[in-house]
């Protein structure tokens, strides 16, 4: 992948993770994608899933600003991003997966509506919610599935979330 297509990519990462577009990643912004699901699905803050969800989004926030807070004032700039979180998911995007593990799987008890796994349409409704265009959303869930069962499995949610931010050139 050329630089411009690398910095293309990350500058969509950092997007996804500015929920708010105040032009910094901070724990509000995973505060309020937390909220995002929770509201999508009818889960209340103070069920065991909305405290399952918000406390993995805490987790999460701890690790990205653990990797990539440079200056420890508790909010990442693209710059910070770029030069940190970015370059070591490119090197190691399972350790991204793993800092975000416990977010992705209370989001993944929150879309398992039925018990018998996620859908790509319960999928697609994350994405969207996270800020993923609706067609894009609906495609990338659509294709997670990738043994057309109708449901995908939580290994395959956290390898093509690794994928993705780890720069994967095709993700």
């Amino acid at each position: 992948m050329d630089s411009a297509e690398y910095e293309r990519k990350i500058a969509a990462r950092f997007a996804l993770f500015d929920q708010d577009g105040n032009g910094y990643i901070d724990r509000e912004d995973f505060s309020k994608a937390a909220r995002a699901v929770m509201a999508e699905f009818g889960i209340t803050a103070r069920s065991d899933k909305g405290q399952a969800v918000f406390g993995g989004a805490e987790a999460f926030w701890q690790g990205m600003a653990g990797i990539a807070d440079v200056d420890g004032d508790q909010r990442v700039t693209r710059e910070e991003f770029v030069t940190g979180a970015a370059k070591r998911l490119q090197d190691s995007p399972e350790r991204f997966a793993r800092i975000a593990e416990d977010f992705l799987h209370a989001v993944i008890a929150v879309a398992d509506e039925d018990g018998g796994g996620v859908t790509p349409a319960a999928a697609a409704r994350v994405l969207r919610v996270l800020g993923i265009a609706p067609d894009l959303a609906t495609t990338v869930a659509a294709a997670l599935d990738g043994d057309g069962d109708g449901r995908i499995s939580e290994a395959g949610i956290l390898t093509a979330f690794a994928a993705y931010c780890g720069v994967d050139p095709d993700a």
